[in-house]
């Protein structure tokens, strides 16, 4: 999506730095010396920070300058916040007081992530179309959010559990909205547009209209 030759507002750019500080605080909370016999939860949220990182790199080329520069920023904090929560994990905190600690800061991000497309949602609702909500974003945030929830579940962990059940919510939600405005995808935008340029043609009209009636009205008063 991001690729084709279009401005990168088509792409749900707001995701971009949750979904990447997300990567990268779940990987650590299933770090042995952080949560013993959770390294699948490492495994797998370690691939998608790697998968992220090409996305926002991508993102990167192809955003306007001044987006580019939002996001550097915004990248810059949370590794910088990411890189503070490492150190006083590894140097404040021993067993489960790291476990408890690192397990608040990954469930608070992993519900900002999920929470994140929420302006998406609003934009659907206002416009009453899903174009900026690309179905499958949506089905695969219920269906990894489904498949989390039921780990924390087995596992008794509150902290992988808690968010993925918030995430499970807002996909139904979306997935929801895209069933009632699956139909429309940007039509009601271009009939505005078409309606705004009819509009304008009128206008010319009108106003040609009464140039050619203000010179006969001269040439009247003349003669």
């Amino acid at each position: 999506m991001i690729a084709k030759p279009d401005p990168t507002h088509h792409c749900a750019d707001h995701c971009a730095v949750p979904l990447h500080f997300n990567g990268l605080a779940t990987p650590l909370y299933g770090m042995p010396f952080v949560s013993p016999n959770n390294l699948l939860v490492s495994t797998v949220n370690g691939t998608g920070a790697a998968i992220q990182s090409v996305f926002v790199i991508i993102f990167l080329i192809y955003a306007p300058r001044k987006e580019k520069g939002k996001i550097l920023g915004l990248l810059t904090i949370v590794l910088t916040i990411f890189t503070t929560v490492v150190f006083v994990s590894l140097f404040a905190f021993h067993g489960h007081d790291r476990k408890l600690f690192c397990g608040v800061i990954t469930t608070s991000v992993a519900i900002v992530m999920y929470g994140s497309p929420l302006t998406i949602i609003r934009l659907v609702i206002k416009t009453k179309s899903v174009e900026y909500m690309p179905f499958f974003l949506s089905l695969f945030v219920f269906l990894c959010a489904t498949s989390w929830i039921i780990f924390g579940i087995l596992e008794k962990d509150p902290f992988i559990a808690i968010p993925s059940g918030f995430g499970c919510v807002l996909g139904t939600v979306q997935l929801t909205l895209y069933a009632i405005y699956r139909k429309n995808k940007g039509e009601n935008k271009r009939i505005t547009a078409d309606d705004e340029s009819l509009e304008m043609e009128k206008n010319n009209g009108k106003i040609q209209q009464e140039k050619i009636s203000n010179r006969f009205q001269s040439q009247d008063e003349q003669v």
